[in-house]
C-alpha cells in the first residue's frame, strides 16, 4: 500500500521504503523534530513509522518511536542528525532513501532485526541485499526475538511478532518450548497457541498453558475489580423499594414521580413517595449466559469472554453459563472456575451455526425476565439464519435481554454480516463491537434493563 511520511529530515528527500515491502514514502512536508511520520504499513495493515518523541525503541511497530531515552550505547542526539537517524531507520536504507545516513553500534543492531521482519529486496548499510526472512532453524529466531527484547518496548514487541507469524509463516515454530520461552506473551498470541492445540506436541503443551495462564491472570487483575464493583451495583439498583433509608434513595425516579407536587412559590417539589434502590440478596438474582462463536477470526474475543465468563462466575448475585459454538455447541460452564481450562477446552477454527447455538441457550432459560444472553459472533451464520433471527425475537419477547457483540477485543470492529446485525438491530438487538474496558458497562445496561451504551460508529 502507498504511505506519505508528513515530515522529512533534511536531505531525505522521497523514495521507496523498503521497510514495508510494497508501499512508498514520500518525504514532502516539513517535519517538526520529533520524527513524526508513517512511512506505510507492512503487509499486515500496520505502521513501521517513527513516534512522537526524541528517542528510539518504541513506535507502533518497527522503526523509531515513543520513548524518550536513547538506545543502550548511544549517546542522545539532536536536531537534523537525529531525524536524519530516524527516517533511515524508518525507510531501511539503500540509495532510495535518500538520507545517506550509515548507521553503527546499537542502531545497525535495530536495523538488522527491522530488515529481518520487514526488509524487501533493497541494498542494506553494507551494501549486500536486503530481504525480509528469519530463517528456517528455531535458534535463529529465538536470537530475532531476544534482539527485539532489548531494543523494542514490550508493546512494539507483540506487534513485531504478529507480524512476524503473519508474514513469516511462523506459527509452526511456537509448537518448540524454546521459542514459547522466549516470546512476549498477549492475547493475540494465546489465541495462535489455542488453534495450534491439536496439533501441539506433549512436551510444549505444559509450556503453551503457563504462557496461557500469564495473560490469563494479568488479564483478571486488570478487568476483575471493576466488573465485579458495576455489576454489583447494577444488581443493586436494579431491584426498586417505596420505603428506602435515606442512602439508598433514587432521587432521579423519586423527583420524576412526584412532579405533579411541585409548589412554584418554593420552587421545590414535596415527595409523596420515595423510590429508592434495593440491596442485593446473596441469592442468585441474574442468569448471563455467554454464547461464543470459536470462529478462527473470534480468537481474542474467546479469551476475553473465557476470562469475564470465570468473573462472572465467581459472583455469587449471577448465575454464569458459558457455552461455545462453531458447527456444534459445547457446554463449557462446569469449567468456568479455571478460565485456561476453558480456553484448552476450545476448538478455534471451523464453521458457524449460530441458530444451533442459540436453540441451545435458550432451553437452558428457566428465567426469561431475570437472564441476559450475549452472543459473541460476526454473524457470518452457517445454519438458517430465519430460524436464528425468530430464536432471537422469541427470547426478547419472554423477557430475555439480548446482547449482540460483534467482537469482544481491544481491535474495533472486524469484518461481520451487515444484513444479520441490521436483521438483530430491527429487533431491538443491536450489534456492536465491545472492548473489554467497555463490557461491565454494557453488562450493567443488560441487567438494569437500559438503553445498551452502543459505541459511536462512523
Amino acid at each position: 500500500m502507498d504511505g506519505t511520511a508528513p515530515g522529512t529530515a533534511s536531505g531525505s528527500g522521497a523514495g521507496t521504503a523498503s521497510r514495508t515491502g510494497t508501499g512508498t514514502a514520500a518525504g514532502t512536508g516539513t517535519a517538526s523534530g520529533s520524527g513524526a511520520g508513517t512511512a506505510s504499513g507492512t503487509g499486515a495493515g500496520t505502521t513501521a513509522g517513527a513516534g512522537t518523541a526524541s528517542g528510539t525503541g518504541a513506535g507502533t511497530t518497527a522503526g523509531v518511536g515513543t520513548d524518550t531515552a536513547a538506545p543502550v550505547g548511544t549517546s542522545p542526539r539532536t536536531g537534523g542528525d537525529e531525524r536524519l537517524r530516524r527516517w533511515r531507520l524508518v525507510l531501511g536504507g539503500g540509495e532510495a532513501d535518500g538520507t545517506g545516513r550509515p548507521l553503527a553500534g546499537t542502531d545497525s543492531a535495530m536495523d538488522g532485526a527491522l530488515t529481518a521482519l520487514y526488509g524487501r529486496g533493497s541494498k542494506s548499510s553494507t551494501g549486500r541485499d536486503r530481504s525480509a526472512g528469519l530463517g528456517a532453524s528455531a535458534p535463529s529466531v529465538a536470537r530475532w526475538l531476544g534482539d527485539i527484547r532489548t531494543y523494542f518496548p514490550s508493546s512494539v514487541v507483540q506487534v513485531m511478532q504478529r507480524d512476524a507469524i503473519e508474514r513469516l509463516g511462523l506459527s509452526t515454530l511456537l509448537l518448540e518450548p524454546e521459542m514459547l520461552e522466549a516470546v512476549e506473551a498477549d492475547v493475540h498470541l494465546v489465541g495462535t497457541l489455542l488453534s495450534l492445540d491439536k496439533a501441539m506436541p506433549e512436551t510444549t503443551k505444559e509450556t503453551a498453558r503457563a504462557v496461557v495462564r500469564k495473560v490469563v491472570d494479568d488479564l483478571e487483575k486488570r478487568l476483575a475489580t471493576r466488573t465485579r464493583a458495576t455489576l454489583t451495583g447494577a444488581l443493586d439498583r436494579s431491584a426498586r423499594i417505596s420505603r428506602p433509608r435515606h442512602r439508598d434513595i433514587d432521587w432521579d425516579r423519586t423527583i420524576r414521580a412526584n412532579l405533579k407536587n411541585y409548589l412554584p412559590e418554593y420552587r421545590t417539589v414535596v415527595p409523596e413517595r420515595l423510590i429508592g434502590y434495593g440491596r442485593a440478596a446473596q441469592s442468585v438474582k441474574k442468569d448471563v449466559v455467554l454464547c461464543i462463536d470459536q470462529s478462527g477470526s473470534m480468537a481474542a474475543s474467546v479469551v476475553y469472554a473465557s476470562v469475564f465468563g470465570a468473573v462472572l462466575a465467581s459472583m455469587r448475585s449471577i448465575a454464569t453459563r458459558l457455552v461455545v459454538f462453531d458447527t456444534a455447541v459445547v457446554d463449557l460452564t462446569d469449567q468456568l472456575d479455571d478460565p485456561v481450562d476453558v480456553l484448552f477446552g476450545t476448538q478455534l477454527g471451523g464453521g458457524t451455526d449460530i441458530n444451533r447455538a442459540l436453540a441451545y441457550c435458550q432451553s437452558q432459560i428457566t428465567r426469561p425476565a431475570d437472564t441476559v444472553v450475549v452472543l459473541i459472533s460476526d454473524l457470518y451464520e452457517g445454519g438458517i439464519r430465519d430460524e436464528m433471527l425468530k430464536r432471537v425475537a422469541a427470547m426478547k419477547a419472554s423477557g430475555v435481554q439480548f446482547v449482540a457483540l460483534l467482537a469482544l477485543s481491544d481491535e474495533g470492529a472486524p469484518a461481520y454480516d451487515r444484513e444479520h446485525a441490521a436483521a438483530l438491530a430491527a429487533l431491538g438487538a443491536p450489534a456492536f463491537a465491545c472492548t473489554p474496558d467497555l463490557f461491565p458497562e454494557v453488562m450493567a445496561a443488560a441487567i438494569e434493563k437500559r438503553p445498551l451504551p452502543v459505541p459511536d460508529t462512523p
